[in-house]
Formats: structure tokens, sequence, C-alpha cells
């Protein structure tokens, strides 16, 4: 009866905890939209929290008012998504009762010497490399000139889907947008199968499933895609509209990067806009990237 009756303050405790560092928290920290709509709660709301750390609003109020329990992966979670420093993070897992054992951290990514040396002489293809989560590692001044300036965006946002679905350029420049972020959610969600533990890929489906109702609506069919070799017809602002051949190529030396090329048929009309692109880049000295770590 004792034993019974510590576990329930013990989980009181953790519930109020839990409260009091989700009122610290302001929308925009966690990087979900501002709203004009006034809010009846200092800091984030329940379900914000929940959506971030890919759990149901009901699980996350049940573990806030104290009636029940959660495994140490989602705690893990939670942490992140309150941005709890390690302090924090190990007073939460022992008021659970769990194990304050960290979470297996995947190594830093860098890109490949090999794709950079590739993605280097591709002076007339643009190509970027990309890593988990769809993380931008590296790219030429041509991907540069067709996609975006990736230098102009902070590191830790430079993430293909995040900017499929929070960059207003990316859904100008494909044509058939909606597609290509369905095909984006798809093979995120194939990401999630094989690393289904990363707190980073889940903070970011959580984050997108926030800003973005489709996002969520696409999240939630369960649909899943490869990276495969394919078309993409673009309206960029200098070509006009071009159809590219699109493929991706995996390094053997690290499965988890890739590198994705735009190209053209020698002698066709994309391939004279191309062209086009690679001087109207040199003039306006878009930087390469010499890859960075994610």
């Amino acid at each position: 009866m004792l034993g019974s009756m510590t576990s329930n303050v013990t989980l009181n405790e953790l519930g109020e905890f839990l409260k009091k560092r989700r009122s610290r928290l302001s929308p925009h920290t966690v990087g979900l939209p501002s709203t004009s709509r006034p809010r009846r709660v200092e800091g984030l709301r329940r379900e914000e929290v929940a959506q971030l750390a890919s759990i149901s609003t009901d699980y996350y109020t049940r573990l806030e008012q104290g009636r029940m329990q959660a495994s140490a992966p989602v705690l893990d979670t939670i942490a992140r998504v309150l941005y709890l420093d390690d302090d924090e993070r190990g007073y939460l897992f022992q008021l659970a009762g769990k194990t304050t054992v960290r979470t297996r951290r995947r190594g830093v990514q860098r890109v490949q010497p090999q794709l950079q040396r590739v993605l280097e002489d591709l002076t007339a293809t643009p190509a970027i490399v990309q890593g988990r989560r769809g993380d931008i590692l590296a790219w030429n001044a041509l991907a540069a000139a067709l996609v975006t300036d990736f230098s102009r965006i902070p590191q830790k946002h430079r993430n293909h889907p995040r900017l499929i679905f929070t960059n207003p350029a990316m859904r100008s420049l494909y044509a058939d947008w909606e597609t290509t972020a369905q095909v984006t959610v798809a093979q995120l969600r194939m990401e999630a199968a094989k690393h289904p533990e990363d707190p980073r890929l889940i903070a970011l489906v959580g984050e997108l499933s926030m800003r973005d109702q489709q996002f969520a609506q696409w999240w939630g069919d369960h649909r899943i895609a490869a990276r495969t070799v394919g078309t993409k017809i673009l309206i960029h602002p200098v070509m006009g509209e071009v159809t590219l051949d699109c493929d991706t190529l995996t390094a053997t030396t690290d499965p988890d990067q890739y590198m994705t090329v735009w190209t053209a048929a020698p002698g066709s009309p994309a391939h004279d806009q191309l062209r086009i692109l690679a001087s109207w880049a040199a003039d306006q000295n878009l930087p390469a990237s010499s890859g960075w770590e994610a």
C-alpha cells in the first residue's frame, strides 16, 4: 500500500515537472508557426508536445496527470521536445523510475570523400548529397542555382523534407508540388522504418505534422517509396519550364548517404537550358559546399 502511494506521488511529481517545463517554451522556440489566436495556456499546449513527440495527446495527457508510466524511448523523445538539459533529463528519468542510459546516438555524418570529388567534378550537372532524414550534406553551384542557395539556409534547417514543406520557393519550383511532396513523405516513412528511434527524425516529423496539415495527412497514410529514377518538371525563374531526369546514387561506403543528380539528354532543349543555367550561376558566383556535419 505504501509502495503504491509512493509511486503515485512520484508520478504526480513527474506530471508537474512536465507541465512546468512545457510552460517555459514558446511555439517559436520549437519551430511552430505563430498565430494570432490568443493562447489560453502559458507555453506549449499538451497537444503540441504530443505531436512534436509523435505520440497521442491522450497518452501525453495521462502522463502529465500521473495516470501512467512512459517507456524510456518516449521519455527521451519528450526530453528532447522540451529542450531538457542533462540534469533535467536525469531528473525526469529518476521520477519515472527508469535507468538514465542515453539513447544510442548515431555517428555524425560527413559527406563521403568520393562523393565530394564527384560533386566537384560535376560542373554541368546539378547535384546534392543527402544523408539521414534528408539532411543536405553538400551541393554544387549548379544545384544552388537550380533549387535554392543552400548557403543562405541555417545548417539545422538544411533538410530536404523540411524545405519542401516550409520553403515557399519549393512550392513554385515544382510544377507538380503535391506529388513531389507526397513522395517526399513516403521516402521519409522508409527512413523512419530504418531508424525508428532516431530522435532528430522523430522531432522533424513532429514539427512538420504541426506546421503543415497536408504533411500530417500524408504521414498518416503510411505510404512508402524508395528513391529511384524519375522525371521532374520545374518552373525555374531563369530557365522557365524545364523537364529534367532525376536519379539517385547511393554511396557504397555509407548507405545512409546518396547523391541526387538532375540531367538532360544531349541535344535536348533541357540540356541547352542547363547550359544557360550554368552560365547564369557563374555570373551569380553561387557557392558550392565542401560539406557539413549532420
